[in-house]
């Protein structure tokens, strides 16, 4: 090597020596917090007048808003619904949907008006903490409270907040008068209490209605069965089919364990159970017939059959109502009676709509104390 090459090779050798060849990136890229822009007054932090018109028009806004909730509470009584006409059905749907808009839609852009032209408009940093509990971090949290009130001005300026107020309290009137109403015109209770199932009435197939004979159903058969002579051009067809609607299953004899004062309510193993779960109201449609247990989907609940549709398993809080069942002279399988007590979900006034002169209790449980 010459003494030309030796010279060039040292400083290359000491540059080499001095670079971090693990990384490829400049540590020192960072930048300094830049801190929050200059504060812009806006209009109605300058002008008094430009201010109160501002508060106009939030005010305007919530009156807009209470307007429309009462127009909807109008507009569904003074539009109802008739049956098969579609006509009234549209403008029913037209003027309620307007009335609610501008019932929601007022409080929304009166609420977004405030904030940006009346509410406190300087930025703010606060510093994340950990954890909190002690009684200065509790006197701060008062602190913020009084601020964020007095910045918005929620307390001093009665107008918005009166408005604001009404407007919250009227907007959830519409509601409450269509739930009401949908509601039938008599008692709730009695109303879901009884279903068409008389003493006599045959068993027929869903949805076909035709009559079922009890050899017709086989071990280990599930039919979904409504009482026979519906007639499914009824206005309340679909009402009282959703009431009358039961499971009609056969398992061998020996493995039911009926109590005493239920023995007579099936027939050589085939029991019938409404198909309304007792949870809220799901339709249980799924049998296992090796456990012979019906599952509702909904929510998992599992009623045993061999032990009078007794909950096993999931939140429904009672059996499922059985129906009495027998066979007439021509081997048709029909009811004995009404379900002794309300179908469905639990309920707190099913106590006083249970038939205690035929109704069983099942497995020492008092069901209505349960509802």
């Amino acid at each position: 090597m010459t003494a030309h090459e030796n010279a060039d090779a040292t400083p290359h050798g000491d540059a080499l020596d001095k670079i971090d060849t693990g990384s490829a990136v400049v540590t020192d890229d960072g930048f300094e917090n830049p801190g929050f822009p200059p504060h812009k007054p806006r209009q109605t932090d300058l002008d008094p007048q430009k201010e109160k018109r501002a508060e106009r028009q939030v005010f305007g806004w919530f009156l807009l808003s209470m307007v429309g909730s009462v127009f909807a509470i109008v507009a569904y009584f003074a539009f109802p619904i008739t049956e098969s006409d579609l006509g009234s059905v549209r403008l029913n749907n037209l003027f309620l949907g307007l009335g609610l808009s501008l019932g929601l839609l007022g409080i929304g852009f009166g609420a977004v008006h405030w904030a940006r032209q009346l509410m406190s408009g300087e930025e703010i940093a606060e510093d994340r903490h950990l954890t909190r509990g002690t009684e200065a971090t509790r006197a701060r949290a008062v602190e913020i409270f009084k601020l964020g009130d007095e910045e918005s001005g929620f307390s001093r300026r009665s107008l918005i907040r009166n408005s604001l107020i009404a407007a919250l309290a009227l907007f959830p009137l519409p509601a409450v008068f269509m739930f009401r109403d949908i509601a039938p015109k008599e008692d709730a209770v009695e109303a879901i209490a009884h279903t068409m199932w008389e003493a006599g009435t045959r068993l027929a197939l869903d949805p076909t209605g035709t009559p079922i004979k009890a050899d017709d159903v086989t071990i280990g058969s599930a039919f979904h069965v409504i009482p026979f002579g519906m007639d499914n051009h009824a206005h309340d067809y679909l009402d009282q089919k959703a009431l009358a609607v039961v499971l009609l299953m056969r398992l061998p004899a020996e493995d039911l364990n009926e109590v005493e004062g239920r023995r007579g309510w099936s027939y050589d193993g085939i029991v019938a159970y409404s198909k309304i779960c007792t949870h809220v109201g799901c339709p249980v449609a799924l049998y296992e017939q090796h456990t012979h247990h019906l599952l509702c989907p909904c929510h998992q609940s599992t009623f045993d059959v061999t032990n009078h549709a007794a909950v096993i398993f999931g939140p429904a809080a009672r059996p499922l109502p059985q129906l009495p069942i027998a066979v007439d002279d021509e081997g048709y399988l029909v009811a004995q009676s009404d379900f002794t007590e309300p179908i469905g979900p639990s309920f707190w006034e099913r106590q006083n709509h249970v038939n205690n002169d035929e109704h069983v209790q099942v497995l020492g449980q008092n069901t209505e104390d349960r509802a």
